[in-house]
């Protein structure tokens, strides 16, 4: 399968949350037709926390189709894109294998580079179930399907379908699961 763009999405609703900034933006839906990336991510995005999810180098978050069947099976119903928190929901590109620095192209224009792993957080934890799925936090690092931030090296446009192209990355660079594991 050639790797491809299944979804972009962005912020659906702030919603109220129990954590210290007392909204989160965690709720992602797609975006239907193309939509702008720019240096600080989608058009029409926001992070209600900056201080753990955003700025330049987590500009954008991806995660893996096939890491969110997995999760659909262990949990028992369906995950949509946008549900882990993402802006990029890809196929055929295996996430947690990115190697820090490597480069993607989406589409014709927009270029990202791969910077670190999602830290899951008290905010994920709630999002996902609260007192129905104890101990998420731990159970989702320990699987280690974690998702890669992305930092925007090329702003430009991107649709779902668009195709993804992996350019050359730093040879040896750790993996995002070795970054995590570290």
């Amino acid at each position: 399968m050639s790797p491809r763009l299944i979804a972009a999405c962005v912020v659906h609703a702030l919603l109220a949350d129990a954590g210290s900034v007392g909204v989160t933006a965690i709720d992602k839906r797609p975006v239907g037709g193309p939509v702008r990336v720019r240096t600080l991510g989608l058009y029409g995005d926001v992070q209600a926390s900056r201080k753990h999810h955003g700025g330049a180098d987590k500009a954008l978050y991806a995660y893996a189709q096939d890491d969110a069947d997995f999760w659909a099976e262990e949990l028992g119903r369906p995950l949509p894109a946008g549900w882990f928190g993402e802006n990029l929901r890809v196929e055929g590109i295996d996430v947690s294998a990115a190697r820090i620095g490597e480069r993607w192209r989406i589409g014709s224009t927009v270029v990202v580079e791969v910077t670190m792993p999602r830290s899951p957080c008290a905010t994920f934890a709630r999002w996902v179930g609260g007192p129905d799925e104890p101990g998420w936090v731990k159970r989702f690092a320990a699987e280690r399907r974690l998702g890669a931030y992305l930092r925007v090296v090329t702003p430009g446009v991107i649709e779902a379908g668009d195709a993804i192209e992996v350019l050359a990355g730093p040879a040896g660079a750790p993996t995002i699961t070795e970054v995590f594991a570290s």
